[in-house]
C-alpha cells in the first residue's frame, strides 16, 4: 500500500512538471517574435560562428544568424507542425478506428487490410519513398508522415472498440432500440477519447522525431527557414570547430522528446496503454 501511494504521488509531480515544461515550449512558440532577440535569418557574414555575447546569447552560425533566434523560432516548426501531423493522423485513425471496430465484417476486413499494406514497409522507408516521389519539402513531409502514421492510431483504436462492443451496457443500448450513431456518440467514443488522449503524449515524441530526421536528410524544411532538425544538418559540417551548433537544437529535441515521453508513461499508468514499439 505504502509503495503504490509512493509511486503515485511521484505520477503526480512527473505529470506536473513535464506539463509546466510544456506550457512553456509552446508559450516560446506563440511569443517567439517577441522573444527572440535578433532576425532569424538575417544573414551577416561578419559575425559568424560568433561567441555567445550580449547580442547574440548563444553565439551566431556560419552565416552570422543568431543561434537562439533561430532555436526559439524553430520551435514554432518543430512544434507546430509535429501537433498538426499528430493531430491530423489521429483524427484519420479514430475514424477509421471506430468504424471498423464497430462495424466489423467486411467493412473491417477492408480497412484493416489496407492498413496492413501500409504497415508491410518500414515507416521511415515509405515516407522516403513517397517524400522522393512528391518532392522535398515540408508540406511533402508533413503529408507524407500522416499518411504512414494514422495505420496505428486506427488498429489501437479499433482494438479499444471492439473491447467496448463486449461491455453489458452496449448490449443494453441495442436492446432499447438505440441507432448505431447514438451508440458510438454516447458511448464509444466518450470511452476512446481518454485514452488516446494519453497514446497522444508518447506518440508527440515519434512526430517530432520523425520530422526532425526528415529536415536533417535535407527532406524537410528548406534553408533559411529554422527547424531543429536543419539546424543540426547546417551544423554538422562544424562539429569539431562549433559543435554547439549542433547541441543546442539536439538539446531541444531532447528536451521535448523526453517530456512528452515522462508524461505520457505517468498518465498510461492509470489507463493501461502500452507505447509503441
Amino acid at each position: 500500500m505504502i509503495a503504490k501511494l509512493r509511486d503515485n504521488l511521484k505520477s503526480k509531480k512527473t505529470i506536473v512538471i513535464c506539463s509546466l515544461i510544456m506550457l512553456l515550449l509552446f508559450f516560446i512558440t506563440l511569443f517567439a517574435p517577441w522573444l527572440a532577440p535578433n532576425d532569424p535569418i538575417a544573414v551577416n557574414l561578419a559575425h559568424k560562428l560568433q561567441p555567445p555575447s550580449l547580442n547574440y546569447p548563444l553565439g551566431t552560425d556560419h552565416l552570422g544568424r543568431c543561434t537562439l533566434s533561430r532555436i526559439l523560432y524553430g520551435a514554432r516548426i518543430s512544434l507546430g507542425f509535429a501537433t498538426l501531423i499528430f493531430i491530423s493522423s489521429l483524427s484519420i485513425g479514430l475514424v477509421v478506428g471506430i468504424i471498423a471496430g464497430f462495424k466489423g465484417g467486411w467493412v473491417d476486413q477492408l480497412l484493416m487490410r489496407l492498413g496492413d499494406g501500409v504497415m508491410a514497409f518500414p515507416s521511415l522507408l515509405l515516407v522516403l519513398g513517397l517524400v522522393g516521389i512528391w518532392g522535398a519539402g515540408l508540406k511533402q513531409v508533413v503529408l507524407a508522415l500522416i499518411l504512414v502514421q494514422w495505420v496505428y492510431y486506427a488498429r489501437v483504436i479499433r482494438g479499444i472498440v471492439l473491447s467496448l462492443k463486449e461491455q453489458n451496457y452496449i448490449a443494453a443500448a441495442k436492446i432499447s432500440g438505440s441507432s448505431q450513431w447514438t451508440i458510438m456518440k454516447k458511448h464509444i467514443i466518450p470511452n476512446v477519447l481518454p485514452p488516446i488522449a494519453v497514446m497522444g503524449t508518447l506518440e508527440m515524441g515519434w512526430a517530432i522525431m520523425d520530422l526532425s530526421s526528415m529536415s536533417f536528410l535535407g527532406l524537410g524544411v528548406q534553408p533559411p527557414t529554422p527547424e531543429w532538425g536543419a539546424m543540426i544538418h547546417e551544423g554538422k559540417s562544424y562539429i569539431r570547430t562549433n559543435p554547439t551548433l549542433m547541441i543546442y537544437p539536439g538539446l531541444m529535441i531532447l528536451l521535448v522528446v523526453v517530456t512528452f515521453n515522462l508524461l505520457g508513461e505517468a498518465l498510461s499508468e492509470q489507463f493501461g496503454i502500452k507505447r509503441r514499439q
